[in-house]
């Protein structure tokens, strides 16, 4: 079968997310309202019925240079009808922006209009599979009937996109949030997995993959600085299952494939088609971004890694960055929260992998413990860099980060902040300075005690000193996953 028939079929529902076996998600409701008592940290997760919209208070003095939208998104329709989802991963995406102008700071959230939100809305019931809920009410026609929109805000070349893990991306208006519809490519590629974790160098070029589970293909993706289409490809990757994001270098793309075995069912769930098998070696895939062939798969011994923070290449030697676990408890532990249950996880640290090509080898060095979400300054994507930035998490085993590092990757020395217990911890993004030397670093957290979200701007070198400003909410918004800022001066006139 030719590239083009093959697509054909994975579009008319060949790669569609064959996840069944809804079991009464109403109990996970009642254990989880059951369990807030005693866990104030699951308010969290309680999610939202509305879009929602309101001036921040600003605490400090707000950097006048720092003017922008700093656009998030996260799983945000939890419950519907009842229900409750078993997984955090479940939730129909919401598209926040915080738009952030003279010192003042604006906060929107808004639904993304999927066909999934908005058929599900107008019966009043979950009507399709998620990535741990089965429902089987309605047909999967493709992956973009379930498509949550719901991991990640990612602007470029003038257009908004919010993506997921198994479709397309869905374009939203920059200002407004609306939802303008799917985005398609290329006719061919109608409906193919579109990865929530693009890199975009410097040149303005994005990266993406995708994975086709079952079929052991990984897709790829180039889309040039202007927003076309410049490359797809496709290649085999034996054994291939559960890849969440990837590094791009100056010559390659590199992503880690953890040792998991696939068992699907009729009734079991995506999540649950996925099983840990700790005999087999995490692979690190190694592609040539010129012309999209597989350069080389190097074995390292069973591991978990969900996100990677950036990489690059020295003649036939990569070195790039990782947040890993001893296995995929963590991502097992995000569904237990969602009735209400704390369960042991493994939790990932950020360590240093070397990839020599030429040997076939690896080796890596832990840079620090207990940490998630890594993120550079755009400048440094795919070039040498000393500076990473992670959230952290004290020895506590409750859910969610509770402080900032800023780790430099050559010396291994950290400068942190903790918000404290009572505070978790969201995604941190480096946003450069106008002077061009040194970077702010801008994110959110969510405050326990007065179940509140505040956003935080630090001088990234002085992160120990604590925020600059603050501006924070009259009410929690939902925790989100990822999202980038967009300067002033870039936004879409």
């Amino acid at each position: 079968m030719d590239r083009r028939n093959f697509l054909r079929g994975l579009a008319a529902g060949g790669t569609m997310l064959a996840i069944p076996a809804w079991a009464r998600a109403d109990e996970t409701r009642d254990a989880y309202l059951a369990s807030l008592a005693g866990n104030p940290r699951l308010a969290a997760l309680k999610g939202a019925t509305a879009d929602i919209s309101t001036a921040a208070a600003i605490e400090g003095r707000w950097p006048a240079e720092l003017r922008g939208t700093f656009y998030r998104n996260g799983p945000a329709r939890l419950e519907l009808g009842g229900e409750r989802y078993h997984h955090w991963f479940d939730g129909d995406g919401m598209a926040q922006a915080w738009h952030i102008s003279g010192g003042s700071v604006q906060h929107e959230g808004h639904f993304i209009r999927t066909q999934k939100y908005v058929e599900e809305s107008a019966a009043g019931q979950f009507l399709y599979s998620a990535f741990d809920t089965d429902v089987q009410r309605r047909h999967l026609a493709n992956n973009d009937t379930a498509n949550a929109a719901n991991t990640n805000l990612v602007p470029h070349a003038g257009k908004l996109y919010a993506l997921w893990e198994g479709g397309s991306a869905t374009e939203l208006d920059p200002g407004s949030l609306s939802t303008r519809g799917i985005k398609t490519w290329r006719d061919d590629l109608a409906a193919m997995p579109f990865s929530a974790h693009p890199k975009i160098t410097p040149d303005g070029v994005l990266w993406n993959f995708g994975l086709v589970l079952g079929a052991d293909k990984l897709l790829l993706w180039r889309v040039d600085a202007n927003g076309a289409l410049g490359k797809f490809g496709m290649i085999d990757v034996p054994q291939l299952a559960m890849v969440h994001d990837f590094v791009v270098t100056a010559r390659y793309m590199v992503f880690l494939v953890p040792p998991i075995d696939l068992h699907r069912g009729e009734h079991t769930t995506y999540l649950g088609s996925h099983v840990w098998n700790g005999y087999r070696p995490m692979r690190a895939v190694v592609v040539d971004r010129a012309d999209f062939t597989l350069r080389r798969i190097i074995e390292m011994p069973a591991a978990m890694a969900i996100h990677l923070g950036n990489g690059w290449d020295e003649g036939n030697t990569i070195r790039l960055d990782a947040c890993v676990a001893a296995d995929d408890s963590g991502i097992r532990g995000l569904g237990a929260v969602m009735h209400g249950e704390t369960i042991h996880r493994a939790e990932p640290d950020t360590v240093l992998i070397t990839l020599d090509l030429t040997r076939g080898t690896a080796r890596s060095e832990t840079l620090l413990r207990r940490t998630e979400f890594p993120r550079v300054a755009s400048a440094d994507i795919g070039n040498r860099y000393r500076q990473l930035f992670v959230t952290t998490k004290d020895k506590a085993t409750q859910f969610g980060m509770t402080g900032i590092a800023r780790i430099d990757v050559e010396s291994g020395r950290t400068d942190r902040f903790e918000y404290g217990l009572d505070w978790i911890a969201e995604e941190h993004i480096p946003v450069a300075k106008a002077s061009g030397k040194g970077q702010w670093l801008l994110g959110t957290a969510y405050d326990v005690r007065k179940q509140q979200t505040v956003i935080s701007v630090f001088d990234g070198a002085h992160l120990a000193q604590g925020p600059v400003a603050r501006a924070r909410l009259p009410y929690a918004a939902p925790l989100c996953f990822h999202g980038n800022f967009l300067a002033a001066s870039a936004l879409p006139v």
